[in-house]
């Protein structure tokens, strides 16, 4: 199957490859309910080494850099209580933690989580942890851009391979909540 963006050799629909996904995401995959057919979600084999976003679009294509997104795991803390949520705003923006993030969770103060709770919290590994197959009960707050986009490049849970999943699945993901102005553009400060 060709891929709806990039230039990756193929795509499979995601249900067909559940072996190359971390437990999470394929059991995500594997009960997917939303709108948007499972069969949508695509998986694509990439190299892993290429995972980071300027030399993933240098080999698979520029214009992926407006069509990929980052899922990036924070803490927001107030009193004795720590909330995890997950992120997922376009990649040429970085999450507004201290704004959007710390209002909407009702933190006091709100960071990003460090790696090992990243990884050990999700079963993803890092550089590859992915909106789709988080704990049900976390927050997973989107920028209402990666809504808007056809399809988005995310993480597959691995640092090996991307999923490209439609905009408004994102919407319909387990406590998937849309914020305008998650995502601050890189150039603003």
């Amino acid at each position: 199957m060709h891929a709806p963006i990039g230039t990756f050799d193929s795509a499979t629909p995601a249900p067909q490859c559940l072996g190359e996904l971390t437990r999470p995401v394929a059991d995500a995959v594997r009960h997917w309910n939303g709108t948007v057919p499972a069969d949508q979600i695509l998986y694509v084999d990439t190299e892993p080494e290429w995972a980071d976003t300027a030399t993933f679009v240098e080999h698979y294509g520029r214009e992926l850099l407006e069509q990929s997104a980052n899922c990036v795991v924070v803490t927001g803390k107030r009193g004795g209580g720590t909330t995890l949520a997950a992120c997922v705003v376009l990649s040429t923006t970085r999450v507004d933690v201290n704004g959007v993030v710390r209002r909407h969770l009702g933190a006091r103060k709100a960071s990003f989580a460090p790696m090992d709770t990243a990884t050990g919290e999700t079963g993803m590994e890092y550089g590859g942890i992915t909106p789709v197959g988080l704990p049900g009960d976390w927050p997973v707050l989107v920028d209402s851009a990666v809504v808007d986009l056809p399809y988005v490049l995310v993480g597959s849970g691995r640092r090996r391979g991307k999923l490209l999943v439609p905009g408004k699945a994102f919407a319909e993901l387990p406590g998937a909540e849309v914020l305008e102005g998650l995502g601050a553009r890189l150039d603003q400060d």
